[in-house]
């Protein structure tokens, strides 16, 4: 076979697959129709909890260089912010950064690491039989054929591997469309961002760079133009006008689209040797700026799986896990951007402008509006517990970062341990059991950390030993005071590896 799984897709989703796959030296190469990064903004924003994983690989170093973080999110646009500071994490804020920014970051992190980035390759076909997959693409230099033990379509809505793998794409037709452009102001609002819902329409205004700003509203005059009509500087003109009165002086638009609310979800995100990720296995208004943040957290809980599997020592379960995981926690996705473009746009009436205000007011409470930053964050994502281990509060919940002293004295960061994408099996206590244990197995897939806690750490009282998976959610967390300890914490490690 020429590679041990081709990705189908060069953008943010297939980038970090890539990387994912790569890392753990899998042999991987992405098919990416375009010739060069979309020179487009597109997705502006990456939450907390992508935050997180991305500083598990050393990456969100990189993008902090480009991005600007800000402390806030919104929940459909209303009034009220939504809080990200108050989050227990070292990423409480959300960063600004253009997609086409982030997929450069992403991209030369897997070339670095090895992996195959052919661009300007449409993908014709994707068939498989037993032990392998065969895809057929066409570039500058012809159709080519190449092979793989797996293959995972990051290829959009429109995905070929989706449609050639059968797998039913259930959800809604787009029932209204919005419009968004990135364009010049000769005259620049006052405030930086502008934002406004009321009986002409809702808009909101950002800057996306010193030359750019972006606008985007729902007209209710024209909210059921078909996505595929082209927008024209024309269309934003006379809507901000209707909506602002005033139109800034808009000029020179640089990007200008349609989109629409339909919302569907693939049946299943695994057909034998395909994979799904990304938009090719959920679309969505793209409410609370959410659906790139999914992605690249679906191509975290994919990579190390694959990974697994292509060298041996995946169990059983853990390939059909993605889509047992991750189906889930984008259900719940899929409902809250419905609830987000109800109250976007599904009417402008005196009704629906007063039930933005009165869920506003209720987001001044604390404890509101912390769940649904929550929400938008992906805080809130939890995993289901391994079978046969020992019961513990952190079992399944992401790993906040949390600082550990060495044997040597040196304080140190937990999410220093994941660069190299391992299960890190983190032993606080200060006793050689563990380590006895681990003598005696083969682990070259985790790595044993010996260290203590350099400071108070939220669920982390009385912790003996935990093992973190390489995407940063915790496994299984042990108490020091199990009785039957050593059995536990066998039978622990034992399940992560196959046989």
């Amino acid at each position: 076979m020429n590679y041990d799984v081709i990705v189908i897709g060069g953008g943010p989703v297939g980038m970090m697959l890539a990387e994912e796959l790569a890392l753990a030296d899998v042999k991987v190469c992405v098919l990416e129709k375009l010739e060069a990064t979309t020179p487009y903004s597109r997705a502006l924003s990456i939450h907390p909890r992508t935050l997180e994983m991305l500083d598990l690989r050393g990456l969100k170093s990189e993008l902090l260089k480009i991005g600007k973080p800000l402390p806030t999110g919104h929940f459909a646009g209303l009034e009220t912010r939504l809080d990200f500071t108050v989050i227990d994490s070292s990423s409480n804020y959300s960063m600004f950064i253009a997609q086409s920014e982030t997929e450069k970051v992403l991209e030369q992190r897997a070339k670095e690491l090895g992996a195959d980035i052919r661009r300007g390759m449409e993908v014709l076909s994707v068939t498989q039989s037993s032990d392998s997959v065969e895809v057929i693409a066409s570039g500058a230099s012809g159709q080519i054929t190449l092979t793989a033990a797996y293959a995972v379509g990051a290829d959009g809505a429109g995905s070929i591997v989706r449609k050639q793998a059968k797998i039913a794409f259930n959800g809604t037709d787009a029932t209204l469309t919005a419009v968004q452009g990135d364009v010049v102001f000769k005259n620049p609002p006052k405030t930086s961002v502008v934002s406004s819902f009321n009986e002409n329409g809702m808009i909101m205004i950002v800057p996306v760079s010193k030359e750019l700003h972006r606008v985007v509203f729902i007209d209710p005059e024209r909210k059921s133009i078909p996505k595929d009509e082209p927008v024209t500087l024309e269309e934003l003109r006379s809507g901000m006008i209707r909506m602002l009165g005033d139109d800034y002086g808009i000029s020179d638009p640089y990007w200008m689209t349609r989109f629409g609310n339909a919302t569907r979800q693939a049946e299943r995100y695994r057909e034998g040797r395909l994979f799904l990720a990304g938009d090719a296995a959920h679309i969505h208004f793209p409410a609370g700026g959410q659906g790139m943040n999914v992605g690249l957290q679906e191509a975290m809980n994919l990579g190390w799986k694959l990974a697994a599997e292509v060298k041996g020592w995946a169990p059983e379960v853990l390939l059909d896990s993605y889509h047992a995981e991750r189906f889930p926690v984008n259900t719940a996705l899929l409902w809250n951007t419905k609830v987000q473009t109800l109250l976007f746009g599904t009417d402008f009436s005196p009704t629906t402008i007063h039930l933005r205000r009165m869920i506003s007011d209720l987001l001044q409470s604390p404890d509101a509006n912390y769940r649904l930053a929550c929400q938008i964050a992906a805080m809130d994502v939890h995993y289901n517990e391994q079978e046969n281990v020992s019961s513990h509060l952190l079992n399944g919940s992401r790993l906040a970062e949390i600082k550990l002293l060495s044997q040597n004295g040196d304080v140190f960061s937990s999410y220093e341990l994941f660069r190299d994408g391992k299960y890190i099996l983190l032993n606080l206590a200060s006793d050689k059991i563990t380590e006895d244990i681990v003598s005696n197995l083969q682990h070259q897939h985790f790595k044993f950390v010996s260290a203590t806690l350099a400071e108070q750490a939220k669920g982390w009282e009385n912790v003996h030993t935990a093992l973190i998976r390489p995407d940063g959610y915790i496994a299984w967390a042990i108490s020091a005071a199990e009785a039957d300890l050593i059995n536990r914490m066998e039978l622990g490690i034992k399940q992560i590896s196959r046989g």
